[in-house]
C-alpha cells in the first residue's frame, strides 16, 4: 500500500485515472516513453513496522521525493531538496498516508528537514486554503534550530550522551492514540492540565538544548514521560519499559540522565541519556538488559524482534538523494537475496532484460563488495539450509500434536465436512425456523437481592472448604494482541498497588483475600493449553513456588486442534454477510485489496488444508472452553483436588478476563440452594456486548452463542449477555457424565464418558487472526480456521438442570480488547477490582 500511495501522491498516477477509461500503459508512455515503465523499491534497515520511529512516514516521503525527482518535479536529481520542495513532499506524504491507510501523522514527516527542528501546528490564516474550513492549517510550521539556536557544541553533547534503541516490541498504537484524541476532544480535566504541563516542558527542553545542558534535558524528558504523557496517553508505559528504566538507573545511578519516550507507546523506539563518559558502557548494558528482559517477558508481551541498539547521529542534511549509474547502480542487497534465486532456477532464455541485468549486476558486485559476496555464499547454501528449518519445524509440530491429545480422525472428519460445505461459518447458525425469545425477569435470580440467609449459608460453605475456583487460561488473546501469540493470562495489563500486574496475579490476589476472610483454603485451578502451560508454570514457580499443587493448581489441556487454511466461502461470509463498519473510500479500497489478496492466498494454498507455514505454536489452537472442565476429569487434577480436599463440592469457573468474578458467599449460597447442576451468571447487555446471551430457544431457557443465532439482529433483542462464569455442582456434573468420584481413577472410563458427551454438542467453525513473522521484525496477519465446542451449550441438554442469575456489570464485565482499558479505568472498574484483591 505504501509504494502505491507514493506513486499516486507523487503525481505519476493521478487519482483521477480511476474509472476514467484511460489505460495505465498509455499514461506510462506519456511519462517514460513507449513500452517503458519504472520499478520502485524500498528498503528499511532493521526497523519493524509499529516501531514508533516514524519509519512509514519518512519512507513515504523519501519514495515521493524519489518519484518527483525522476519525473522532473524536483529540480535536482542529487542532494537535498529546497525548502519549497520539502513542503510539497510533506503535503503529499500526508495525502499518501490517507491513500495508503497508514497511521502516521504530519509530525512524522520531520525527517525531510535537516538537523534539529521544531514542528508546530499553526492557525489557518486568510492566505491559507483551509481558512474557513479548519481552525488549523493542514501543514505544520517547521522551524530549523540552526547553530544560532543549538550550537555545534550542544549538538555534539547530545550525540555523545543519547543511546537510541529499539526494544523489540511492535504493536498497533492506533487504538491508544484514538483514546488520547478522544480525551482531547472531550477536554477531560486531568488530561487538559497534563497537556498544558507538557507544553511548558517543551519550552524548558528548548532552553536546555540551547544551553547544551543535556543532564537537565534528560531530567525534563523523564518527568514528561512519568507525568503528563502517562496522563494524556493511556497505557503509554508497560512493564518491559519500566524494568529497563529501573535496571539502568540501578546500574548507572546519577550517570543515567534520563529516558526519552518516542511515539505513541514505549517498548519500541526509545532513547536513554547517559553521562558521555559512560555512553559506550550504556550501549553494551542496554543490549544485554533488553535481551534478557525480552526473554523473560516474551510470553506476556508482543515482541516482533530481538532488541537493537542503534548508532545515533544527527542528520544535518534531511532527505537526500544520490543518483547511481552504471556498475554503481546497485539495488539493496536484500533485493537480490529475494529475487536472484528464482532467476537462477529458470532457463536464461526466459528471463526478461531487467532480470538478466539484475543477475549480471549482482554477480559483478559479489566480486568486489563483501556484503554481496556473503549473500552469494548464502544463496549457494540455501537449498540445503532451507529444508532444515522446515523439517525441524514439521517435526516439532508433530511432537506437539502427539503430546497434547491431537485426534487425527476427528481432524480429518472436520476437514472433510469443511471442504464439502457441511460445516462453515454460515452453518454455525440454528435453522431459520428456530424461535428466539428474550428471557423474562422471572427466569433468573438477581444477585444483588439474594436472601441474607443464603449469604450466611455461602459463608459457612466457604469456611468448610467446599468451594474451589477454576480460571480458563488456555488462550493467547487473539483479539487482545491482534494475533501476536502471547499468553493473555501473563499480560501485565494494568497497575495495581503501584506495580504492573497480569491477569493471573489479579485472580490469585482475589482468591487470597477471600481465603483469608473465611479462614479456609480455596484451591485455585488455571486450565492451560500447549501454548500457555509452560510459561504459566514458569511464572508460578518463580513467584509462588510453595503454593503450586497446594493453593494453586494447573490443569494441562488434553485436547488440541490444528488450524486450517480458511475456505474462500467462509472468508466471504465473514467479510460480506456480517455487519462491519464502512470505512472512507481510500481505507475501504485498502481493506478490499487486502481481502482480495487473502482470498487468493487461501485459494492457492489450498482451502481447508493444514495451516503449517508458521511457528508450530502458531499452527495449533485450543478447541474451545467446553473441553476445559472435562480435561479436569481426564488429566487427574480433579481427583488430586478431591483427595486433598474431599469436602469440595462446588466449583466457580470463569474466564481469565472476567476480573470481577470472586467466590462471593451470596452466590455460593444461592447456587447450592438451587439444586442445579450448573449455575450461570449473566449481565445486562450493552451495545458493545457481542456474542449471544440468555434466550428461550423454541421455548427452552438456555445460553446461545451469537454465531449460532439464526439472524444477526436476534442478538439485539436479548436483554442478558453471558458473562461465562459458571457454578458447578461436582457430584451432579459427574452424574451427568455417568461417572462417580471413584470413577475418576479409571482413565478409560472417564475418556469414554467425555467423548460421549462431546458428540452431543455442536461444533463451531471460527476465523481467528494469526501473525506470521518474517525477515527482521516484519509480520503479516492471516485469517485461519479453527473449531470450537463451548461450555454454554451444556444448557441445551434436557437432563442438565440449570439456574441463572443476573450479576452487576462490574462482576461480569470481560476485557477482550486493550482499547477497553481506558474506559475500564475511568469508570471506576479498576478501582473496584483493586478493592477485591490482597496483593
Amino acid at each position: 500500500g505504501l509504494l502505491k500511495a507514493a506513486v499516486i501522491a507523487a503525481g505519476i498516477v493521478p487519482p483521477g485515472i480511476e474509472r476514467s477509461g484511460t489505460s495505465l500503459a498509455e499514461l506510462l508512455t506519456q511519462i517514460f516513453g513507449p513500452g517503458r515503465g519504472f520499478e520502485l523499491i524500498s528498503n528499511v534497515n532493521r526497523i519493524p513496522k509499529g516501531s514508533r520511529l516514524a519509519v512509514s512516514t519518512n519512507l513515504l516521503g523519501a519514495l515521493i521525493g524519489a518519484c518527483m525527482r525522476a519525473t522532473g518535479q524536483i529540480a535536482a536529481l542529487n542532494g537535498p531538496m529546497a525548502e519549497s520542495e520539502r513542503r510539497i513532499v510533506a503535503a503529499r506524504a500526508i495525502l499518501g498516508e490517507w491513500i495508503g491507510g497508514s497511521g502516521g501523522g504530519w509530525q512524522d514527516s520531520g525527517g525531510l528537514w535537516p538537523g534539529i527542528k521544531l514542528i508546530e501546528g499553526t492557525l489557518a490564516t486568510d492566505a491559507d486554503p483551509e481558512h474557513g474550513i479548519s481552525r488549523g492549517r493542514l501543514l505544520p510550521r517547521h522551524t530549523l534550530l540552526g547553530p544560532d539556536r543549538v550550537s555545534p557544541e550542544a549538538r555534539k553533547k547530545l550525540q555523545d550522551s543519547l543511546v537510541l534503541v529499539h526494544g523489540g516490541m511492535a504493536q498497533n498504537v492506533g487504538p491508544i492514540l484514538e483514546m488520547a484524541t478522544e480525551k482531547y476532544l472531550l477536554r477531560s480535566a486531568a488530561e487538559w492540565q497534563a497537556r498544558q504541563q507538557a507544553v511548558a516542558t517543551l519550552d524548558s527542553i528548548l532552553d536546555q538544548l540551547a544551553r547544551g545542558d543535556i543532564r537537565a534535558l534528560g531530567r525534563a524528558l523523564t518527568e514528561n514521560f512519568t507525568g503528563p504523557l502517562q496522563t494524556m496517553i493511556p497505557w503509554v508505559s508497560n512493564l518491559y519499559t519500566e524494568r529497563l528504566i529501573a535496571g539502568t538507573r540501578e546500574r548507572f545511578g546519577d550517570d543515567f540522565w534520563g529516558f526519552w519516550m518516542l511515539g505513541g507507546m514505549s517498548g519500541g523506539g526509545m532513547g536513554f541519556i547517559f553521562a558521555p563518559e559512560r555512553k559506550r558502557e550504556g550501549q553494551e548494558f542496554l543490549q544485554q538488559l533488553m535481551l534478557a528482559t525480552k526473554r523473560e517477558l516474551e510470553s506476556a508481551l508482543p515482541f516482533a524482534m530481538d532488541p537493537v541498539v542503534y548508532d545515533f547521529a544527527i542528520n544535518e542534511h534531511g532527505s537526500v538523494a544520490a543518483l547511481l549509474q552504471d556498475e554503481a547502480a546497485l539495488l539493496p542487497a536484500g533485493f537480490y537475496q529475494a529475487t536472484v534465486p528464482a532467476s537462477l532456477r529458470r532457463d536464461e532464455s526466459t528471463l526478461t532484460a531487467r532480470e538478466r541485468t539484475d543477475v549480471r549486476q549482482f554477480n559483478a558486485a559479489a566480486r568486489h563488495h563483501p556484503e554481496f559476496a556473503a549473500i552469494l555464499t548464502s544463496l549457494l547454501d540455501r537449498p540445503a539450509a532451507a529444508n532444515k528449518p522446515a523439517a525441524a519445524s514439521s517435526g516439532q509440530l508433530r511432537q506437539l500434536l502427539a503430546a497434547n491429545g491431537f485426534d487425527q480422525a476427528q481432524h480429518e472428519q472436520i476437514r472433510t465436512d469443511l471442504q464439502s460445505g457441511r460445516i462453515g461459518l454460515a452453518l454455525n447458525r440454528l435453522p431459520p425456523t428456530t424461535r428466539i425469545e428474550d428471557a423474562a425477569p422471572g427466569d433468573l435470580a438477581d444477585a444483588t437481592q439474594i436472601n441474607p440467609a443464603l449469604r450466611r449459608a455461602g459463608e459457612e460453605a466457604l469456611r468448610k472448604g467446599e468451594v474451589a475456583v477454576v480460571t480458563y487460561a488456555a488462550g493467547v488473546g487473539s483479539r487482545w494482541t491482534q494475533g501476536a501469540g502471547v499468553v493473555k493470562g501473563l499480560h501485565p495489563f494494568a497497575k495495581f498497588a503501584g506495580q504492573h500486574r497480569n491477569f493471573i496475579e489479579v485472580h490469585l490476589a482475589k482468591t487470597r483475600r477471600t481465603s483469608r476472610e473465611f479462614g479456609a483454603p480455596i484451591p485455585h485451578v488455571f486450565t492451560t493449553s500447549h501454548l500457555t502451560h509452560a510459561p504459566i508454570e514458569r511464572m508460578l514457580t518463580d513467584h509462588l513456588p510453595d503454593a503450586l499443587q497446594r493453593d494453586v493448581w494447573l490443569s494441562p489441556g488434553r485436547s488440541i486442534g490444528l488450524r486450517l487454511v480458511p475456505t474462500v466461502r467462509d472468508l466471504q461470509f465473514a467479510w460480506e454477510e456480517t455487519a462491519q463498519q464502512r470505512l472512507d473510500e481510500q481505507k475501504q479500497k485498502m481493506r478490499d485489496s487486502v481481502r482480495a489478496a487473502l482470498a487468493n492466498w487461501a485459494r492457492t494454498t489450498g482451502e481447508g488444508s493444514d495451516y503449517t507455514d508458521n511457528l508450530p505454536e502458531q499452527c495449533l489452537h485450543p478447541v474451545g472452553h467446553w473441553f476445559e472442565i472435562p480435561n479436569l476429569l481426564k488429566n487427574g487434577v480433579l481427583a488430586q483436588l478431591l483427595a486433598a480436599q474431599p469436602q469440595l463440592r462446588t466449583l466457580m469457573v470463569h474466564n481469565i478476563d472476567t476480573l470481577g468474578a470472586t467466590a462471593d458467599p451470596a452466590l455460593v449460597g444461592w447456587f447450592q440452594s438451587t439444586g442445579a447442576t450448573l449455575g450461570w451468571e449473566v449481565i445486562t447487555r450493552r451495545i458493545e456486548d457481542h456474542g449471544g446471551g440468555l434466550a428461550r430457544v423454541d421455548g427452552k431457557l438456555r445460553l446461545v452463542e451469537g454465531m449460532a443465532l439464526p439472524r444477526e439482529q436476534d442478538e439485539f433483542a436479548l436483554s442478558y449477555y453471558n458473562a461465562n462464569t459458571c457454578w458447578i455442582d461436582l457430584d451432579r456434573l459427574l452424574a451427568l457424565f455417568e461417572l462417580t468420584r471413584a470413577d475418576l481413577a479409571d482413565a478409560t472410563k472417564t475418556a469414554n464418558a467425555v467423548r460421549r458427551m462431546a458428540a452431543r454438542l455442536p461444533t463451531y467453525v471460527t476465523l481467528k487472526e494469526v501473525k506470521k513473522r518474517w525477515g527482521h521484525g516484519q509480520e503479516d496477519v492471516y485469517p485461519v480456521t479453527q473449531f470450537e465446542k463451548l461450555w454454554g451449550d451444556m444448557t441445551a441438554l434436557s437432563e442438565c438442570h440449570n439456574a441463572f442469575a443476573v450479576v452487576p456489570r462490574a462482576r461480569g464485565q470481560q476485557l477482550k480488547d486493550q482499547a477497553q482499558l481506558d474506559g475500564w479505568q475511568r469508570d471506576g472498574s479498576a478501582a473496584g477490582i483493586a478493592a477485591l484483591c490482597d496483593f
